[in-house]
Protein backbone atom coordinates (compact mmCIF):
# COMPACT_ATOMS: atom_id res chain seq x y z
CA UNK A 1 0.00 0.00 0.00
CA UNK A 2 1.13 3.69 -0.70
CA UNK A 3 1.13 5.27 2.84
CA UNK A 4 2.46 8.53 1.70
CA UNK A 5 -0.42 10.63 3.37
CA UNK A 6 -0.25 8.74 6.52
CA UNK A 7 1.37 10.31 9.39
CA UNK A 8 2.14 7.02 10.98
CA UNK A 9 0.36 3.42 11.27
CA UNK A 10 -1.24 1.75 14.22
CA UNK A 11 -1.89 -2.07 14.67
CA UNK A 12 -4.13 -3.51 17.42
CA UNK A 13 -4.05 -6.90 18.19
CA UNK A 14 -6.23 -8.65 20.41
CA UNK A 15 -5.42 -12.63 20.81
CA UNK A 16 -4.29 -15.23 22.78
CA UNK A 17 -0.69 -15.83 22.82
CA UNK A 18 2.93 -17.19 24.62
CA UNK A 19 5.89 -15.88 25.04
CA UNK A 20 6.76 -14.88 21.39
CA UNK A 21 3.51 -15.91 19.84
CA UNK A 22 0.32 -15.01 18.77
CA UNK A 23 -2.42 -17.65 18.06
CA UNK A 24 -5.19 -16.93 15.11
CA UNK A 25 -8.22 -19.14 14.39
CA UNK A 26 -5.91 -21.41 12.43
CA UNK A 27 -2.50 -21.30 13.38
CA UNK A 28 0.38 -19.68 15.84
CA UNK A 29 2.41 -17.30 14.43
CA UNK A 30 5.74 -15.37 15.90
CA UNK A 31 5.29 -11.64 16.55
CA UNK A 32 8.27 -10.60 14.62
CA UNK A 33 6.86 -11.71 11.67
CA UNK A 34 3.79 -8.71 12.31
CA UNK A 35 6.28 -5.68 12.46
CA UNK A 36 8.46 -7.16 9.56
CA UNK A 37 6.03 -6.18 6.71
CA UNK A 38 6.24 -2.54 8.03
CA UNK A 39 10.05 -2.08 7.98
CA UNK A 40 11.46 0.98 5.86
CA UNK A 41 12.76 -1.95 2.85
CA UNK A 42 9.31 -3.41 2.81
CA UNK A 43 7.09 -0.51 3.29
CA UNK A 44 9.11 2.74 2.42
CA UNK A 45 6.41 4.93 2.16
CA UNK A 46 6.32 4.65 6.19
CA UNK A 47 9.94 5.07 6.31
CA UNK A 48 10.86 7.27 8.96
CA UNK A 49 6.98 7.48 10.25
CA UNK A 50 5.83 5.80 13.04
CA UNK A 51 4.92 2.58 13.10
CA UNK A 52 2.66 1.64 16.77
CA UNK A 53 1.70 -1.88 17.39
CA UNK A 54 -0.32 -2.72 20.50
CA UNK A 55 -0.74 -6.14 21.74
CA UNK A 56 -3.26 -7.48 23.74
CA UNK A 57 -2.81 -11.37 24.68
CA UNK A 58 -0.87 -13.47 27.20
CA UNK A 59 3.18 -14.06 26.91
CA UNK A 60 3.22 -16.98 29.37
CA UNK A 61 0.86 -18.23 31.93
CA UNK A 62 2.77 -17.22 34.80
CA UNK A 63 1.02 -15.20 38.16
CA UNK A 64 1.51 -11.68 39.97
CA UNK A 65 0.69 -12.05 43.34
CA UNK A 66 2.11 -8.16 43.79
CA UNK A 67 3.27 -7.31 46.58
CA UNK A 68 2.61 -5.05 49.98
CA UNK A 69 4.27 -1.98 50.56
CA UNK A 70 4.29 0.48 53.23
CA UNK A 71 4.31 3.94 52.86
CA UNK A 72 5.15 6.26 56.14
CA UNK A 73 3.66 9.36 56.68
CA UNK A 74 5.04 11.58 59.40
CA UNK A 75 2.71 13.78 61.78
CA UNK A 76 3.19 16.96 63.66
CA UNK A 77 4.85 14.95 66.43
CA UNK A 78 7.16 13.04 63.54
CA UNK A 79 5.75 10.07 64.94
CA UNK A 80 5.04 7.80 61.60
CA UNK A 81 1.64 5.64 60.62
CA UNK A 82 2.00 3.27 57.86
CA UNK A 83 -0.63 2.58 55.19
CA UNK A 84 0.10 -0.85 52.79
CA UNK A 85 -0.76 -0.83 49.37
CA UNK A 86 -0.66 -4.05 46.90
CA UNK A 87 1.92 -3.44 43.64
CA UNK A 88 3.11 -5.76 41.08
CA UNK A 89 6.41 -7.46 41.78
CA UNK A 90 7.39 -6.32 38.57
CA UNK A 91 6.47 -2.51 39.29
CA UNK A 92 8.97 0.50 38.20
CA UNK A 93 10.50 -1.27 35.49
CA UNK A 94 10.50 0.22 32.00
CA UNK A 95 10.78 -1.91 29.34
CA UNK A 96 2.93 -1.64 24.41
CA UNK A 97 2.40 -5.76 25.52
CA UNK A 98 -0.52 -5.99 28.10
CA UNK A 99 2.09 -7.78 30.34
CA UNK A 100 5.44 -8.51 30.68
CA UNK A 101 7.21 -11.58 28.96
CA UNK A 102 6.07 -15.22 30.74
CA UNK A 103 3.62 -13.62 32.42
CA UNK A 104 -0.62 -13.96 32.08
CA UNK A 105 -2.53 -11.09 30.73
CA UNK A 106 -6.04 -10.10 32.10
CA UNK A 107 -9.52 -9.46 31.17
CA UNK A 108 -12.75 -8.20 32.40
CA UNK A 109 -15.94 -10.59 30.56
CA UNK A 110 -17.67 -7.26 30.22
CA UNK A 111 -15.76 -4.47 30.26
CA UNK A 112 -12.50 -5.95 27.69
CA UNK A 113 -8.97 -6.16 28.79
CA UNK A 114 -7.29 -4.08 31.52
CA UNK A 115 -4.62 -2.74 29.22
CA UNK A 116 -6.74 -2.04 26.64
CA UNK A 117 -9.37 0.06 28.96
CA UNK A 118 -6.21 2.42 30.43
CA UNK A 119 -5.23 2.36 27.09
CA UNK A 120 -8.52 3.82 25.82
CA UNK A 121 -9.08 5.85 28.66
CA UNK A 122 -5.61 8.04 28.68
CA UNK A 123 -5.85 8.10 24.95
CA UNK A 124 -9.39 9.64 25.09
CA UNK A 125 -9.09 12.15 28.24
CA UNK A 126 -4.98 13.27 27.27
CA UNK A 127 -4.47 11.36 24.05
CA UNK A 128 -3.99 15.24 22.84
CA UNK A 129 -2.02 17.08 25.84
CA UNK A 130 0.84 14.32 26.43
CA UNK A 131 3.53 12.66 24.27
CA UNK A 132 2.89 8.84 23.71
CA UNK A 133 5.07 7.43 25.83
CA UNK A 134 3.67 9.56 28.94
CA UNK A 135 0.64 8.39 27.75
CA UNK A 136 1.86 4.87 27.98
CA UNK A 137 3.49 5.96 31.76
CA UNK A 138 -0.32 6.59 32.68
CA UNK A 139 -1.34 3.65 31.09
CA UNK A 140 0.47 1.15 32.83
CA UNK A 141 0.43 2.83 36.43
CA UNK A 142 -3.57 2.20 35.81
CA UNK A 143 -3.10 -1.14 35.09
CA UNK A 144 -0.51 -1.93 37.85
CA UNK A 145 -2.44 -0.02 40.85
CA UNK A 146 -6.06 0.33 39.71
CA UNK A 147 -6.86 -3.51 38.49
CA UNK A 148 -6.74 -6.63 39.90
CA UNK A 149 -8.47 -10.01 39.26
CA UNK A 150 -11.65 -10.97 41.53
CA UNK A 151 -11.75 -14.81 41.38
CA UNK A 152 -12.49 -15.63 44.90
CA UNK A 153 -13.72 -19.24 43.32
CA UNK A 154 -10.19 -20.29 42.11
CA UNK A 155 -7.71 -19.08 45.20
CA UNK A 156 -4.88 -19.64 42.67
CA UNK A 157 -6.32 -16.68 40.16
CA UNK A 158 -7.60 -14.02 42.71
CA UNK A 159 -6.54 -10.81 43.90
CA UNK A 160 -3.30 -11.16 40.94
CA UNK A 161 -1.60 -8.53 39.11
CA UNK A 162 -0.56 -7.16 36.06
CA UNK A 163 2.00 -4.65 34.56
CA UNK A 164 2.21 -3.49 31.09
CA UNK A 165 5.65 -4.07 28.81
CA UNK A 166 6.52 -0.86 26.37
CA UNK A 167 9.62 -1.51 24.05
CA UNK A 168 10.15 1.49 22.09
CA UNK A 169 12.32 2.48 19.25
CA UNK A 170 10.90 5.67 18.41
CA UNK A 171 13.93 8.58 17.50
CA UNK A 172 11.37 11.82 18.64
CA UNK A 173 8.29 12.61 20.49
CA UNK A 174 5.21 11.41 19.56
CA UNK A 175 2.20 13.82 20.13
CA UNK A 176 -1.46 12.85 18.66
CA UNK A 177 -3.07 16.38 16.97
CA UNK A 178 -5.34 17.24 14.06
CA UNK A 179 -4.58 16.30 10.67
CA UNK A 180 -4.05 19.69 9.27
CA UNK A 181 -5.29 19.33 5.13
CA UNK A 182 -3.73 21.46 2.77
Amino acid sequence: MDHTDADCILVTILSHGELGYLYAKDCQYKLDVVWSYFTANHCPTLAGKPKLFFIQACQGDQLDGGVLLATKDRTETDSSSSMTFKIPTHADFLIAYSTIPGFYSWRNTQKGSWFMQSLCHELNQHGRKYDLLTLLTFVTQRVAYDFESNTPDIPMMHQQKQIPCTTTMLTRLLRFGEKKSF
